[in-house]
């Protein structure tokens, strides 16, 4: 899946960060979802990288990154702590400054990211993700269905953890396989991948982890950017699924408007996993934004 991909470990305060770099060109990030890794992006790979130098990393507590201890405020697993790695990802790769093109959690980060280090993001696309916190505000009861992990992920310990870590296998397919198209995007060597790191000891409480904190602290830095009236200035351009809950429940475009002062977007036709579902459209998209100047606004 990473023919030309050479792989680097990055550490940032005793996090030992998995990554990978191939290809040529302008730098450009990719920030994978839940509950997988990098290896989403195998069918997209070959393309972005005849055209950039391509950056990979697995989020903490996702993949083959460590798995940080748990904390009261779920610090450890914030968009902050997330976004940190990724500026230390970059420099170690010797890049100062960069696009970003990122699913799911992933692309929640990638918010934060550009939020806190105006100067190092250059781009971002986000993939299938509407602001959380007015994700959060504007919760439906077909939100709440369709999201169920938003809410049982973020129930004090142990009992989540121990529902993932019971049978890490079941959880992943059932986690992907309920969505719009099932399982059959993924392709076996990638739902291996997936399989694999969801059976690494610590995947549980990160996952958990993750999604408290997306329920707690990363709400307070969202809150806190709002009250102070900051938007993001990066030309963003967001593609969501048109059979997706995200899709369905918010006016995605009108809630990044909110947020961001440069905005474009559409809906493409599938589900939540638009690499995988879609990957043509999204390399299409990706190349034609990142390296269009008529594309930032």
């Amino acid at each position: 899946m990473f023919n030309g991909f050479q792989v680097r470990t990055v550490e940032r305060n005793g996090v030992r960060l998995h990554t990978r770099v191939g290809g040529s060109g302008t730098p450009l990030l990719l920030l994978h979802g839940h509950p997988q890794s990098m290896a989403m992006w195998h069918q997209v790979l070959p393309t972005l990288a005849a055209r950039h130098t391509v950056v990979l990393m697995d989020l903490r507590g996702y993949g083959d990154s460590s798995r940080p201890a748990p904390d009261a405020q779920h610090l450890n697993h914030s968009k902050r702590e997330m976004a940190l790695d990724a500026v230390a990802v970059m420099q170690a790769h010797g890049f100062a400054w960069f696009d970003v093109l990122a699913h799911d959690r992933g692309a929640r980060v990638a918010h934060r990211l550009a939020f806190d280090h105006p100067q190092a993001v250059q781009r971002l696309m986000l993939l299938d993700i509407a602001p959380t916190l007015a994700m959060y505000k504007n919760t439906s009861e077909a939100f709440a269905r369709a999201y169920w992990h938003w809410f049982a992920l973020i129930q004090p310990a142990p009992l989540p953890e121990a529902l993932i870590d019971s049978d890490p296998v079941r959880y992943v397919r059932s986690v992907m396989g309920g969505r719009h198209a099932g399982l059959t995007p993924f392709t076996p060597e990638a739902l291996a991948e997936y399989e694999r790191c969801a059976a690494i000891p610590g995947t549980g409480s990160s996952i958990c982890e993750d999604y408290r904190a997306s329920a707690g602290i990363d709400l307070e830095h969202d809150r806190a950017d709002v009250q102070a009236g900051h938007r993001l200035s990066q030309p963003l351009r967001v593609l969501w699924g048109q059979h997706g809950a995200v899709g369905r429940c918010f006016d995605v475009l009108a809630l990044w408007r909110e947020r961001a002062a440069h905005v474009s977007g559409q809906a493409l036709p599938c589900g939540h996993y638009l690499a995988e579902e879609l990957p043509d459209a999204v390399v299409q998209q990706a190349l034609h934004f990142f390296e269009s100047p008529q594309e930032s606004s």
